[in-house]
């Protein structure tokens, strides 16, 4: 995966934690999940005839 491993995860992870916090991180990972949907719908979509 994009030639990441686990403690670059975890370091990206913590990262994150410290800039938006723990109350935040929730809110932006289903935002996050909701654009990755929506793009691969439209990717799928542009692929019909």
């Amino acid at each position: 995966m994009f030639g990441i491993g686990m403690p670059e995860l975890i370091l990206i992870l913590v990262i994150c934690l410290l800039i938006f916090g723990a109350a935040k991180l929730p809110e932006i990972a289903r935002n996050l999940g909701k654009g990755i949907k929506a793009f691969k719908k439209e990717i799928k979509d542009d692929k019909k005839p």
